[in-house]
């Protein structure tokens, strides 16, 4: 019997203990994975902050010490990692607690990934190319308790790590299916505190990421569905946290739609992924406020592919116009939130726009995108985004 459904493969996140004051159980969920000593990742921002002392306190009152590395870039590269992992052989730990935004969370499953493993093994080579994880030492990669601080990467739900290479400033993808943590620990009271402009890039990545999931090409329902739930809840709630910072019940709602927004790109990301990766990598600039840029002009260039099921999307969201009202939402939200209007306004120079071009045609994420994704289109589109 003939069929056309593809075959997929397809996961699912791990225990997620969500709701306001869970962290106050971040010691028992370390004890449950087997960690004794465990060592905080965090960034040096977060690491003076009250919640991260907090989160200190109680691994301490349990007898589970008071170990700390927050030497995290906001684009964490290896020699972050080489200077985590030291740490955590020096301190003899068993365990790893990712606490924080995606930087902190990807450079601490690298550190758990990498610690264990043979000198000789690179952390390029586990990168996420067909069975590449498979040169890794299950065995010896240390458990994880994830507590994302923001809402918007989704790290704490997935099986991987982005990481940037220092030298080719390129941003690779690292994948295992061990970096799942154990547990993850939503607290939304964590996210109070984040500055404005940090409340606007993650939420706007967590929209990124929901939107090219849902726009992706490949067969994965489950996935689609939780894309666009996930899209509902930062339209309805990303500028009520942006403005009214306290509010948990929408903190709450922005912490759900991270989480599904990295469930649901299991299915795939696009351009804005693979236009952004270069631009962070090269220029520095935060992941999310660099998607939220590009976001509107890769809807424009995908319009073809797509438009069918941003009218159902924009029907479902309560967007009147269809295509045209949902790019008119995205760019209402992005006024709302002071999101820069192009490239060039985050400091992107024209001069670099050919190698930001062969970067992001060698992006992983530009394999997912509904149009074919060329060098002459792609450079149009840079063009289009300064």
């Amino acid at each position: 019997m003939s069929h056309s459904v593809p075959n997929r493969n397809w996961s699912y996140p791990t225990a997620i203990k969500f709701g306001v004051g869970r962290i106050a159980e971040l010691a028992e969920h370390c004890l449950s994975a087997g960690i004794r000593k465990p060592l905080l990742v965090t960034d040096k921002a977060l690491a003076g902050l009250p919640i991260t002392a907090d989160a200190r306190g109680i691994l301490a009152a349990a007898g589970l010490g008071d170990a700390v590395f927050s030497e995290v870039d906001p684009n964490p590269n290896e020699k972050n990692m080489e200077a985590g992992i030291e740490v955590y052989l020096a301190g003899d730990h068993d365990g790893v607690v990712c606490f924080g935004g995606g930087s902190a969370l990807d450079l601490g499953k690298m550190i758990a990934l990498m610690a264990g493993q043979p000198a000789n093994l690179s952390v390029w080579e586990l990168e996420d190319i067909d069975d590449w994880y498979t040169r890794a030492d299950a065995d010896r990669i240390a458990p994880i308790i994830a507590v994302p601080t923001t809402a918007g990467t989704g790290s704490e739900v997935g099986r991987a790590g982005v990481l940037t290479n220092s030298a080719t400033h390129k941003k690779k993808i690292i994948f295992h299916p061990k970096l799942m943590p154990a547990v993850t620990i939503c607290d939304p009271a964590l996210t109070v505190g984040m500055p404005k402009f940090i409340t606007a890039g993650t939420g706007m990545d967590a929209l990124a990421h929901c939107l090219e999931a849902y726009c992706s090409p490949f067969y994965h329902p489950m996935s689609q569905g939780i894309a666009l739930e996930g899209m509902r809840l930062v339209f309805e709630n990303l500028v009520e946290v942006y403005e009214n910072p306290g509010n948990l019940d929408a903190r709450a709602h922005m912490m759900s739609a991270a989480a599904m927004g990295a469930v649901a790109f299991q299915k795939g990301l696009g351009a804005i992924h693979s236009l952004s990766h270069p631009v962070g990598a090269v220029y520095n600039t935060h992941h999310g406020t660099t998607n939220a840029v590009v976001m509107p002009m890769v809807l424009e260039f995908n319009r073809s592919a797509i438009e069918d099921r941003i009218v159902k999307a924009a029907a479902y969201l309560g967007f009147d116009g269809g295509f045209a009202g949902f790019h008119d939402q995205i760019m209402e939200l992005r006024s709302k939130l002071n999101i820069p209007e192009n490239l060039s306004a985050m400091g992107v120079q024209f001069a670099d726009l050919d190698m930001l071009t062969d970067m992001a045609l060698e992006d992983p994420s530009c394999g997912g995108n509904p149009i074919a994704m060329t060098r002459e289109n792609t450079r149009a589109l840079y063009d289009a985004c300064m």
